[in-house]
């Protein structure tokens, strides 16, 4: 899962990164409001960490930037302003979700995972498809039962698939679930890890539509 960290203070985002990263997310960190827009206007994200307080544009007007232009991608504020009115004006200028500094990277991952669910239409914390069933918290994988050991970038395609199963997903949005600007993709890692699902979920699970995507039909 792709996630924008927007934090201009260099020691909280740095923990929050590495707390991110190892959580299993592509993180991509920017420190000023600028910037965010402008990675938010050329990226895909799935969701993003949002501080208040940041130099050349406030939090609040990158928020209600990207309100404005109709995106509509998940947005965790993140900040020390601690009022209700401050609560009560970030949820309005359409935050998902707001916490408070200091705060505990467990409860943030688990406010993460509870917005991507919601945004994703679901309730139940795991995702179901037939027998197979992911855990995002844990990042486990089982088949009728049985524990299937995934690599992390594996994981965070089949993730996204049966987050979208019915839709097809291009390999540069399956490239963009597993890698943040840092990373070097790797020519052919999308068909590697492909091959390593159907090889350990079923060949049948992964449909490939030749010169568009890959796709993972909805249970019948």
């Amino acid at each position: 899962m792709r996630l924008l960290l927007v934090e201009d203070n260099e020691s909280i985002g740095k923990g929050i990164h590495s707390g991110l990263s190892q959580a299993g997310y592509a993180v991509d960190w920017v420190k000023d409001g600028i910037t965010a827009q402008s990675a938010l206007s050329n990226e895909a994200y799935d969701i993003a960490v949002l501080d208040l307080g940041l130099p050349q544009q406030s939090g609040l007007d990158v928020l209600a930037d990207l309100r404005a232009k109709g995106n509509a991608v998940p947005v965790l504020i993140l900040t020390a302003r601690d009022t209700v009115n401050d609560r009560i004006i970030g949820l309005d200028h359409g935050a998902d979700d707001y916490m408070v500094k200091p705060f505990d990277l467990d409860e943030l991952n688990a406010r993460i995972r509870a917005i991507l669910r919601r945004s994703s239409g679901r309730s139940n914390p795991k995702i179901v498809h037939g027998d197979i069933e992911i855990d995002p918290a844990s990042h486990t994988v089982t088949k009728a039962g049985e524990v299937v050991d995934l690599p992390p970038r594996a994981f965070a395609i089949l993730q996204t698939l049966l987050e979208n199963a019915g839709r097809v997903m291009s390999r540069t949005r399956l490239e963009e679930s597993m890698y943040s600007w840092k990373d070097e993709i790797e020519s052919n890692a999308v068909e590697v890890h492909i091959h390593t699902i159907r090889k350990k979920l079923g060949s049948e699970l992964i449909r490939t539509i030749r010169g568009v995507g890959y796709i993972v039909d909805k249970p019948k």
